[in-house]
């Protein structure tokens, strides 16, 4: 059913101003390329953040590396550093070529955070930063901790009895969820998770197996999330991950950024003004792909293009800053139903902070169709062995957009000559902790509608 007001507005009003509203509406793979962008000089004193301050949450991420080694024998290879792969998908990229009749010139990568240890999605990266952000500062406080030790003792039974006095709660449609509830467990907090109606069983049990309290809404993200606030507010000693606004997750994400870029070095790729980096990121509500896109920006400046990818149903940041309401307006609003197989990026209402203070920085936004991610999620699994979560399958669908725009690609001064040395970053959100007969659902699904 078509709303009738919007902010005081009949929707022909909103699409007589944003004519892509009427293909969102219509729930149409849509793209848009900001003609706002600025240089990524302008662009980044607008964030309210700086490299210095990734510089501190790198640092306290080695710090914690000991305790993270310590709790997690799984990250022993890495020394206690929670990182994933970056690998070649040269397959993939010949298949897409193939069915989507599109040359792809340059190289395609995968950057697995669908691999990353702890919690297997992107949110491991900003949820536990956070998680071990506040720790830390309780511990520095009660004096309990010094910034010169060795942060393993964080794993005793004193800190443990310490940290059972505290709570720490989260609003999350699932991988955010996993990653904090996990993270605050294993450290003794009290964990509470206030899970949306998108979010999937086995993401529920796998907290409760941990310890943590799941809280079911029969509501969407921002209502869980909104649930979980009011909660929070009501007792002194709990900490409430604010994913909508927060900017210790927004740091933890961008720390990815320089590991990326030490990667890419490994791989002897270069990324200049001749060897321009596309990197599509699957988005919710932002503050993962803002923050990714944060540190890419203040490592790689003008020669770095961020575009974001959202389902069909759920195209929030997209017509946020394509508004430019940002979170003033949700996709209900416009009667869009925000249920979409990507359960991770199923948000219906943007984070107005990612959304501000990102919309100079971002090239570009695209949706996808639940048909088209089962496509692309088959297509992985068969051309290179690589199984992702359909929310991770978005950013596989990115390159034709950004490729055939003509007006985009003449304005950023993206050349043939540039494009054919450049690379192509899918990057992977989740997947592997989906559990084994999910996969094969989602498999079987892909295979039925394998035809790009």
């Amino acid at each position: 059913m078509k709303p009738q007001r919007i902010l005081n507005q009949s929707l022909a009003n909103w699409i007589a101003q944003f004519p892509l509203i009427q293909s969102l509406t219509d729930y149409a793979e849509t793209s848009w390329f900001n003609p706002a962008i600025k240089t990524s000089i302008e662009g980044l004193s607008h964030v309210g953040l700086s490299k210095l301050d990734i510089d501190e949450a790198a640092a306290r991420l080695e710090r914690f590396a000991p305790l993270i080694q310590a709790l997690f024998p799984q990250t022993a290879e890495s020394k206690g550093l929670i990182e994933s792969p970056l690998v070649s998908i040269s397959h993939m990229q010949a298949h897409l070529e193939k069915n989507l009749k599109i040359n792809i010139p340059g190289k395609l990568l995968l950057k697995q955070d669908s691999e990353l240890p702890i919690s297997g999605s992107i949110k491991a990266r900003g949820g536990i930063y956070e998680v071990l952000f506040h720790a830390e500062r309780l511990a520095l406080e009660a004096k309990l901790l010094k910034q010169s030790d060795d942060y393993a003792i964080l794993a005793s039974a004193p800190f443990k009895t310490f940290f059972a006095q505290h709570s720490i709660a989260v609003g999350s449609t699932g991988n955010l969820g996993l990653s904090i509830g996990i993270m605050s467990a294993k450290l003794g907090f009290k964990a509470i998770v206030h899970m949306s109606t998108e979010a999937r069983q086995w993401k529920k049990d796998k907290l409760r197996e941990q310890g943590v309290t799941v809280v079911e809404h029969t509501s969407d993200y921002s209502a869980a999330v909104a649930a979980g606030r009011t909660e929070a507010a009501q007792d002194p000693n709990c900490h409430f991950i604010d994913d909508e606004n927060s900017t210790r997750l927004f740091l933890g994400y961008a720390v990815a950024a320089r590991r990326l870029r030490q990667q890419l070095e490994a791989m002897h790729i270069v990324v200049d003004a001749e060897h321009p980096l596309f990197v599509y990121l699957p988005c919710g509500v932002g503050g993962g792909p803002g923050g990714v896109a944060f540190g890419l920006k203040t490592e790689f400046t003008d020669h770095v293009h961020c575009i974001f990818a959202e389902p069909t149903h759920s195209p929030a940041m997209f017509l946020g800053v394509y508004t430019g309401k940002h979170d003033e307006i949700s996709v209900q609003d416009f009667g869009i139903d925000n249920v979409t197989i990507a359960d991770g990026l199923a948000c219906g209402r943007p984070s107005g902070f990612v959304g501000k203070a990102m919309q100079y920085l971002i090239d570009g936004y695209y949706t996808v169709s639940d048909h088209h991610l089962s496509q692309l999620l088959y297509a992985l699994e068969q051309q290179e062995g690589i199984f992702i979560e359909p929310s991770s399958a978005a950013s596989l669908a990115g390159i034709p957009h950004a490729l055939r725009d003509v007006s985009y690609l003449e304005r950023m001064g993206l050349t043939p000559q540039k494009l054919s040395q450049a690379t192509h970053i899918a990057w992977a959100t989740g997947g592997s902790m989906v559990p084994q007969l999910d996969k094969e659902s989602y498999i079987q699904q892909g295979k039925v509608s394998r035809t790009l």
